[in-house]
């Protein structure tokens, strides 16, 4: 790869030899006995074979200066470094070296060999880089026990013009405005209120209109003339980062290519872009638009203080790339949805506090006193009058009455539209970050497949051979780890039968006390500390089962990157999913189900089965819901908190001890960097809302305070997340990405899902069609509703020397269904197949009536379109101009300039 690419550039002039700087013999010491460097008036591939322990130092030449100093650099202050390689040695003391068995000896030399191999490595692969035509700076901090080297790289300017043509990179033809204004801001103006979520946030990036990089047009590009300028960090390290993905470090036949690869195998410790500057705002006053970009994210992003204004998306993305950006701006375009929702949602909910009293089931409940003697909730309890349960019937009314009927159909709608409205939004971001054209290229293998695939193959697109392993091979390892995931789910079940069971005991128990109120309040008792219990078996077996699932999907053998991730998240979402939301599944659809009547009781393992509770299965459902929903939301809160503030605490302290006696001196922005924790991704945030969206979509019929919790989480998290990526986080290699992937998918897939089981909840799980039948039937002021519902135990439980009792159901004296029965299964059937036909008709029109792309989009893209086609033409002269009446040149003018 890189001979290839060094005769590619071979006509390049600004890579021979005149174009850097010979230092003095003294400049060696930053590179020591690392590779990296070449003889003055050398190329790379006479020096391949050559020790070059004590070569100078190259730095490049003054014309690739910025105007503006940068935060990071060579030594010379002026070099920006785009890329930073760390790797430790330990060394072994002398009392150490004295004390030595056969056995320890043996594993001295092991070390040894190893060490050796890796500088091996490293050698070859710094040879590389500069054969590819990096710049490379070395500098080393030595303690007695440790040392480690930090490798700086930069990419010259020919370089990034080379791999910004292969890359696609997007380059800008024509300035244009880029307010600071979105719709609800502008909602608000036509209101003429003010908006107190706005801010002004210094620096903010300009818009362009763009179009693929050309090296061969580039002086119709905006900026060409400013080399040091024109590409901006995000680009250069992205660009660095493919430079250290394609480079080799061993053998070609064994794919041992690749930076991942080698930190895989521990040849380097840490690989990453620098961050520009600390976050800390400065102790004196300076001017706003001086403060560094990491700064400017930290004061008026990731501070707590700024919890209800916008978030900068135009500074995150050319901070971090687009791909994190996207994922800031779905959960902030997310969290403002959830407001209506959640304001909906607690309007329901305090209208049924307001109308509680006016709740005649209820009243006719607590007005029973003596009159209907309830049949015994176990084989050894006693009987018990429904008076008794008083107030768990009134405050079943609140999840349970009209209002959570028309909030359920609310939410069907609402989910729908916000998927619809986030697809719009998408493309809009999109076109303005330049990713709406952007495909992946032919990924690489894997370092981890390329490592462990036994045979070589020709890649049918590329024509290079590449590891390969058989797809019947990965086909069987696939079939054998869904076998795992079944295992696993019935694991899942089995925790499940076992929190029921506890929940059994649980009641009996409180039904021998005794005690009148732990009587009547054992079913919440039973319910509530179950719930925790199961709260706890999720969080442990969720830890489990994802560590389970990455090896499982490592073990496939999946060739790229993407089908890796596609499998471990299919796997991950399958296994939470059931995880989560089996325990809710149960309590409002099989829970009393399966109860029998007096005399044919149905059993589990020698319990009779669960019969849902004085307040019915909704208010039982909506605690599961509260304690398991807000319960993770509280757990991972507080683990997202903490978590990497320890890692981090505990990475200053390792390298504090071998900084030493240099620890009084400031540390350098790299050393600062590797003192932070690994980016961990975004898998786990994405996760953890798309489990948030089922629970507020699924089951927000027997919970519409679900919204509210959601929106309160989701502040508290896009500052934590915030935060992490400035303070915590090494800055992550800025990538590209046009919509948040496989997760939209998803969420599509629980948006549709909880239309039908809301229309379940509603027709099984809810008392609001027997009562609505019993208006239409019987009686519109549901006098006598009470009665009707209970049912007589039959005669030949009475004949068993059992005392006459009511219970719960539609059946007559000898335990057969009435026919009242029939009728309301019909009716809930009916019910079902309307709200389902209406409610998906209407989303289907929403998605009809609803463009995926803005008009205002379309006429940018098109606009973009025709100046990308007369920048790239060879017959014409081509200008650049923010209103096409003018007449002036883009290619000599300021950008700044060009912004009206």
């Amino acid at each position: 790869m890189a001979r290839m690419f060094r005769r590619k550039l071979s006509d390049w002039s600004d890579l021979d030899a005149s174009s850097f700087v010979d230092l003095d013999r003294d400049g060696a010491e930053l590179l020591g006995d690392s590779p990296g460097t070449l003889p003055n008036g050398g190329s790379a591939d006479d020096y391949y074979e050559e020790d070059y322990d004590d070569d100078p130092v190259y730095i490049p030449c003054t014309d690739l200066y910025r105007t503006e100093l940068p935060q990071n650099t060579f030594n010379d202050g002026k070099t920006p470094i785009d890329f930073v390689l760390v790797w430790e040695e330990k060394l072994q003391s002398k009392k150490h070296k004295m004390k030595t068995s056969a056995q320890a000896e043996r594993e001295q030399q092991r070390r040894a060999r190893r060490r050796e191999a890796n500088e091996n490595h490293r050698r070859r692969f710094h040879r590389n880089l500069l054969k590819a035509g990096l710049l490379l700076e070395k500098e080393q901090t030595l303690s007695e026990r440790r040392s480690i080297h930090y490798l700086k790289l930069s990419a010259p300017w020919d370089l990034l013009v080379y791999y910004a043509e292969e890359l696609c990179i997007r380059a800008p033809l024509q300035a244009q405005p880029n307010p600071d204004s979105n719709a609800s801001d502008r909602f608000l103006q036509r209101l003429h209120l003010p908006n107190p979520m706005y801010q002004y946030v210094p620096n903010k990036p300009l818009d362009y209109y763009t179009c693929a990089f050309r090296r061969s047009k580039l002086q119709r590009f905006l900026g060409s003339d400013f080399h040091s300028t024109y590409f901006t960090n995000t680009q250069r390290s992205r660009i660095l980062y493919e430079v250290l993905s394609r480079s080799m470090y061993g053998k070609r036949k064994h794919a041992e290519v690749g930076i991942e690869r080698m930190l895989k195998e521990g040849i380097y410790t840490a690989a990453f872009p620098p961050h520009e500057g600390p976050y800390e705002m400065p102790e004196y006053e300076v001017a706003l638009e001086s403060l560094n970009p990491r700064q400017i994210l930290y004061r008026y992003w990731a501070s707590w203080s700024q919890w209800y204004k916008y978030q900068p998306l135009d500074h995150i993305r050319e901070y971090f790339g687009e791909k994190v950006a996207i994922y800031f701006a779905w959960l902030g375009f997310y969290t403002a949805w959830l407001l209506p929702a959640a304001v909906v949602g607690t309007g329901v909910f305090v209208s049924g506090l307001l109308t509680m009293g006016s709740n005649t089931a209820a009243q006719q409940v607590c007005d029973s006193g003596t009159e209907f003697l309830m049949c015994p909730l176990c084989d050894t309890c006693k009987t018990w009058y429904i008076a008794e349960i008083c107030p768990m019937a009134k405050v079943g009314y609140l999840f349970d009455h009209p209002g959570t009927v028309f909030f359920s159909i609310f939410m069907s709608f609402w989910a729908v539209s916000f998927l619809e409205y986030w697809k719009r939004k998408n493309a809009t971001l999109a076109h303005h970050w330049d990713c709406m054209d952007f495909q992946e290229e032919e990924e690489p293998p894997r370092p981890e497949f390329a490592a462990m695939a036994p045979q070589m193959e020709q890649n049918p697109i590329t024509g290079v051979k590449e590891p390969y392993f058989p797809e019947r091979a990965r086909l069987s390892r696939i079939l054998t780890g869904s076998m795992v995931i079944v295992i696993m789910l019935c694991v899942v079940m089995i925790f499940l039968v076992s929190v029921i069971m506890y929940r059994g005991i649980i009641s009996m128990m409180m039904y021998h006390t005794g005690n009148s109120i732990l009587m009547t309040q054992a079913g919440n008792i039973a319910n509530i500390s179950s719930t925790m219990v199961n709260l706890v078996l999720i969080l442990l077996m969720s830890q489990v089962y994802t560590s389970l699932a990455e090896k499982l999907t490592r073990w496939e053998m999946h060739r790229t990157q993407s089908l890796h991730e596609d499998a471990f998240t299919f796997k991950v979402f399958i296994f939470q999913f059931v995880n989560f939301y089996s325990s809710p599944f149960y309590v409002a659809f099989f829970k009393g189900r399966f109860v029998g009547y007096p005399g044919h009781y149905g059993k589990l393992l020698g319990m009779r089965n669960e019969d849902c509770g004085p307040g019915g299965c909704l208010i039982e459902l909506a605690q599961q819901l509260f304690i398991i929903m807000v319960g993770k939301q509280i757990v991972s809160n507080i683990q997202e908190f903490l978590i990497p503030k320890l890692k981090s605490w505990r990475q200053r302290r390792q390298l504090a001890k071998v900084r030493g006696t240099q620890i009084s001196e400031e540390p350098k922005r790299w050393e600062e960097d590797y003192e932070l924790i690994e980016c961990e991704g975004l898998f786990e945030e994405y996760l953890e809302m798309v489990i948030q969206f089922g629970f507020i979509t699924i089951f927000v019929a027997a919970f519409p305070l679900a919204p509210l919790f959601a929106l309160l989480n989701n502040w508290v998290e896009i500052r934590l997340d915030a935060q992490k990526f400035v303070r915590e986080y090494r800055r992550p290699v800025a990538e590209r990405a046009q919509h948040i992937g496989v997760w939209f998918h998803i969420l599509e897939a629980l948006a549709q899902l909880s239309v039908i089981v809301n229309a379940f909840l509603i027709a099984f799980t809810s008392d609001f069609l027997p009562r609505l039948l019993y208006q239409y039937e019987y009686d519109s002021n549901l006098d006598g509703y009470l009665n009707f519902t209970l049912s007589y135990s039959p005669h030949s439980y009475v004949s068993a020397n059992h005392t006459l009792c009511r219970y719960k159901a539609f059946r007559d004296e000898d335990g057969r269904y009435t026919l009242f029965y029939w009728k309301l299964l019909a009716v809930r059937l009916g019910f079902i197949i309307a709200f389902e036909h209406v409610v998906f008709f209407s989303l289907r029109c929403i998605d009809w009536m609803v463009p995926d792309i803005p008009e205002s989009v379309e006429i940018k893209v098109k606009r973009e379109r025709y100046l990308a086609k007369q920048a790239l033409a060879d017959n014409q002269e081509v200008l650049m101009t923010v209103s096409p009446a003018s007449g002036s040149s883009a290619s000599s003018v300021s950008p700044c300039a060009l912004i009206d």
